[in-house]
């Protein structure tokens, strides 16, 4: 086995994720592998769900800014059509925006979530792109073109930021909402991005004492305490370590 570990990259404006591991191929000489164990349904739920929100973070960080609109809209006192109906309320909706968008020269992304609330309350929620201009802007087309109740607009840094958002759009169903009820449902024209692989080679996620080894940051950016992740992974028995790089704000005199 060659001494090494594999490392890919995802980059995003201001932040770097990584994500490093040891395979059959590259590993650690002298610390052993755990044993492998089969995984538990909870265990592939759980690896499952923490997959979703990863990647539907990531889709989030390369298509929205922190200025983008997280929308909640709500249907009058008395009226709860079921989530069948309520799809077809939404698409419609999101075609009369992008219209409008597209007459501003500006294109539509988004993605919403049907929602029903412990006591029936049907609701939707939309991370969408802002604009604005002299004329109009998101906050005015989403009132005109919502005709079925409230539309409740913040700004995604106060909805709680990309974390935060990914793990609320993609939480499980509740047991109360219909499970032919689909978690999510994104715009075709999100940017997605593939990583860069590279091959750290004649090196280990852990000391020769078996201790794994807090990431370092690069020139320009720190890390973020918060996104670390490191230790056996109890599938495979193989180290990983994962970690965001936040880049540095440069100071202006």
């Amino acid at each position: 086995m060659e001494r090494g570990y594999i490392r890919q990259t995802w980059e995003f404006e201001d932040t770097l994720e990584i994500e490093e591991k040891h395979t059959g191929r590259y590993g650690a000489p002298g610390q052993p592998r755990s044993r492998r164990k089969d995984p538990t349904p909870e265990d592939i739920r759980r690896q499952n769900q923490w997959k979703r929100e990863r990647d539907l973070r990531r889709l989030i960080k390369w298509n929205f800014g922190e200025r983008d609109y997280w929308v909640t809209l709500t249907y009058r006192k008395g009226e709860r059509p079921d989530h069948r109906v309520m799809m077809k309320h939404v698409q419609n909706m999101l075609a009369k925006v992008k219209r409008r968008y597209r007459k501003q020269g500006v294109e539509l992304k988004y993605i919403y979530r049907l929602a029903i609330g412990k006591k029936g309350g049907p609701h939707v929620h939309v991370l969408v792109n802002r604009f604005a201009n002299d004329q109009t802007g998101t906050d005015i087309i989403l009132q005109e073109c919502w005709s079925y109740g409230h539309v409740n607009i913040r700004p995604t840094y106060d909805a709680g930021g990309y974390k935060e958002l990914a793990e609320y759009i993609a939480k499980p169903l509740e047991e109360w909402e219909p499970l032919d009820l689909k978690r999510f449902h994104p715009s075709r024209n999100l940017v997605r991005r593939e990583p860069k692989d590279n091959v750290i080679r004649r090196r280990s996620l852990a000391d020769r004492k078996g201790n794994m080894r807090y990431p370092p940051a690069r020139k320009g950016y720190y890390v973020d305490p918060d996104s670390v992740r490191m230790g056996v992974n109890p599938v495979t028995g193989y180290l990983y370590r994962h970690y965001t790089l936040v880049r540095l704000k440069r100071r202006r005199n």
